[in-house]
This record gives C-alpha cells, sequence and structure tokens, in this order.
C-alpha cells in the first residue's frame, strides 16, 4: 500500500518555543491517522505544514505524492482541510458557500452548482440549503464545513479537531460522516483531544507532546503499554476501603488507586477474570457491602495519562495562539491559486 503522506523530521520554531522536533508521520493511502495530544503539543502546526499554510523550518513531507515545499499547488489540489473552526461565510446560504468554493476549484457553474446539492443531501442539510449559516446551529456549521472540504472530492483528508464544540449527538452524526469518507477510500490525518475519538475512528494513533511523537501504534497497542486489565470496586460505605485495599492487594500488579469520594477502589491486576473470582471470594463474609464490581479494560485516558502525566486540556497550540501563525480559515483553496 502506497503512502498518502509522509512526513520527515519536520522542525518548526516560533522564537524560543519549539513547536515541532523532529516528527515523522506516515500514513497509507485508504487509512486514518489519528494524531494525539494535548493543546500546546503540536498537532494544528503538523496540519498546516502538511497542508502548505505554513513551512516547516526543516524536514521534508509529501502528501498524495505531492512535495509540500516545492510543489504546494499540487498538494492543495489532492487534499480537503476542516479547521477547528468551521470556515463559512455566514451572509451566505449553505447551498451558496459549496457553489463559491466548487467555483474556485474551476469545477464550472453547471458542476459546482450539481455538487454542491450532491454534498447538501449528503450532510442531511437539504432543507437548510437556501437559508444564511448564520442561522444555523454549531453541528450544522460543522457539517458543512466538512461538505466545503469534500467539494473537490480530494483523496486526503485533513480534519483538525471536527468535533470541537459539539454535543454528543453532533458528534456522533460527524462521526458517521467521517467513517463513510473513510470506507469510500478517502485518506484521512485526524487531530483531536477527544481520546475515544481516536479509538473509535483510526487505525493507528500517533500521540504528539511537547513537539515530538513519544509513543505510536493501534489502539491496543497503546492500551498494551499501560498494562492489562483493572479491577474497580465501588463500595456502599467509604469507610471500608482501608480494609478491602489491604484484604486484596496480594491481587493487584501494582498499588490499587483509591478514591474515597466516590467510594472506589481500581487495581491493576494480571488474570483478568480469575482476579474478579478471587476478590469476591475473599470478599465474601467480611461484612463489605458492594454497589459494584467489575473489569474494566485500559482505556486511551489511561494511556495519555500515563505517557504525559496530563489531560488533554492544557494551553494552546503556539500554531493557534495569537503571535502564532494564523489560523486556517478556508479549505484547501483554489486548485490554481494559493491557500485562500
Amino acid at each position: 500500500m502506497s503512502d498518502a503522506i509522509l512526513a520527515r523530521g519536520l522542525v518548526k520554531r516560533y522564537g524560543d518555543v519549539v513547536a515541532l522536533n523532529g516528527v515523522d508521520l506516515r500514513v497509507p493511502a485508504g487509512s486514518v491517522l489519528g494524531l494525539l495530544g494535548p493543546n500546546g503539543a503540536g498537532k494544528t502546526t503538523v496540519v498546516r505544514i502538511l497542508a502548505t499554510l505554513l513551512r516547516a523550518d526543516s524536514g521534508e513531507a509529501t502528501v498524495a505524492g505531492a512535495d509540500v515545499r516545492t510543489q504546494p499547488a499540487q498538494v492543495r489540489r489532492r487534499i480537503g482541510l476542516s479547521g477547528q473552526y468551521a470556515a463559512v461565510d455566514e451572509y451566505l446560504t449553505g447551498f451558496e458557500n459549496l457553489d463559491m468554493i466548487g467555483r474556485l476549484y474551476h469545477l464550472g457553474a453547471s458542476a459546482a452548482r450539481a455538487r454542491a446539492r450532491e454534498l447538501l443531501a449528503e450532510f442531511r442539510l437539504e432543507d437548510a440549503a437556501d437559508r444564511p449559516t448564520r442561522t444555523y446551529s454549531g453541528g450544522m456549521r460543522r457539517r458543512l464545513d466538512l461538505a466545503g472540504a469534500l467539494v473537490a472530492d480530494p483523496p486526503v483528508l485533513f480534519l483538525d479537531e471536527p468535533t470541537t464544540g459539539l454535543d454528543p449527538r453532533g458528534r456522533t452524526d460527524m462521526w458517521d460522516v467521517i467513517q463513510r469518507l473513510v470506507a469510500g477510500g478517502t485518506t484521512l490525518l485526524l487531530t483531536t483531544q477527544y481520546l475515544e475519538e481516536a479509538d473509535l475512528l483510526a487505525d493507528e494513533i500517533v500521540v504528539i507532546d511537547h513537539g515530538r511523537i513519544i509513543a505510536q501504534g493501534t489502539a491496543d497497542d497503546l492500551k498494551r503499554q499501560v498494562g492489562g486489565e483493572r479491577l474497580e470496586l465501588t463500595l456502599a460505605d467509604a469507610t471500608r476501603l482501608p480494609q478491602v485495599e489491604q484484604l486484596l492487594a496480594p491481587l493487584g500488579t501494582e498499588p490499587a488507586a483509591v478514591d474515597p469520594g466516590r467510594r472506589s477502589l481500581l487495581m491493576p491486576v494480571a488474570q483478568g477474570p480469575a482476579s474478579l473470582a478471587d476478590a469476591l471470594r475473599l470478599l465474601d463474609g467480611t461484612g463489605v457491602v458492594l454497589d459494584d464490581i467489575g473489569l474494566r479494560r485500559p482505556t486511551l485516558d489511561d494511556v495519555f495519562l500515563s505517557l504525559t502525566g496530563r489531560t488533554t486540556q492544557t494551553a494552546d497550540d503556539p500554531a493557534a495562539a495569537p503571535g502564532g501563525a494564523p489560523r486556517a480559515r478556508r479549505h484547501a483553496g483554489s486548485a490554481e491559486g494559493g491557500a485562500a
């Protein structure tokens, strides 16, 4: 399988701040790479370099066979980009937004109109097609923005935190759209702070922090890095937690995490279901009342906390912050010109 995206040694600095420090990426055609990291990790900087909106200080990259530094126009013809904020003109209707983008891609008037109507139907925006987009909900704007990135039917798509700000229903709808695109053969680089999003959509995940790649692999590969299953208990009486912790200590591969506020205990175990059975046997006859007990596999939340020591909610990416590079405001731009 050929590589739709290939990057080696990408470096980007903003004064004394090193936004990227030698990033290598490889995305086979037709696959999804999830780029995971906290704000400020460098995710948006990677996307902007690959989309030719920003020039790396060093390193090299190709997208859909074109060099981002020496062949930017060819790259722009072959990509779609949807940024963190919906880049739609609120004074135009949904149809007019998509029609305008089609004309920027030189599709011709008839083809641009037909493509606009096709995408409005695909993204369930037909009923709102002739309304100004300032009347759209946040989820509708995000769907229209993604539709705009697909006007030229690009083989490679960059989605930079596409579900930021959406409610759970809107996020689920967007996931359905993304899965349909990938099933149709689109190559996707997805940046996200939502760990369940990467778990659901990505064939492979790259974790980036402070401009460096600190881990990569499938979701299951990364989860295995933080150990096996966890035995999780919730007690009716939090005062019994020390007793339970001591009683179950021999079953754990490391000390339990105890949360008196939630009346819970979480302990990594090596034997899976056997450990659950042993725990129930040890607790039998002690008088400890359980509200809940079960096994849970490590999640990407566990992986991320283990790798970075923090959550995904921190300072902004330098490329997205005041004083950094300007935010991306449109998709890939016209086929002949620069990024719009």
